[in-house]
């Protein structure tokens, strides 16, 4: 399954930087406790302070649950988590109690068939 969510950084270059340099070298214990969520791949793209995350999650994943087992599993995926949001903030339109937004799949192209 593939979710894709949106999120802001707060304003000023320095954030973009910070936050670039941050994820240059994310900690170890932040990498495995994702992966044993159910995390199989993350990428996040930066547009001016626009952030949007694309996961793929193993089956049964559940964000709110598993995102939770991720921060309570170590404390430096906690001190992580702290950080970052020191970076961010909500992106307009999303949901009450939603840090992350999911975004609406609007359109998808389906691979082109093999000959």
């Amino acid at each position: 399954m593939r979710y894709v969510l949106a999120l802001d950084l707060k304003p000023g270059p320095a954030v973009a930087r910070a936050y670039k340099r941050h994820h240059r070298a994310v900690w170890p214990e932040v990498r495995k406790s994702l992966r044993r969520v159910g995390v199989r791949a993350m990428d996040i793209y930066l547009l001016g302070r626009r952030l949007v995350m694309v996961l793929e999650v193993a089956p049964g994943f559940d964000r709110r649950r598993d995102f939770a087992r991720h921060v309570a599993a170590d404390p430096r995926c906690a001190e992580w988590e702290a950080l970052m949001k020191t970076l961010q903030q909500r992106a307009p339109g999303a949901r009450r109690g939603e840090w992350w937004a999911l975004m609406e799949p609007v359109f998808h192209l389906d691979p082109a068939p093999r000959p």
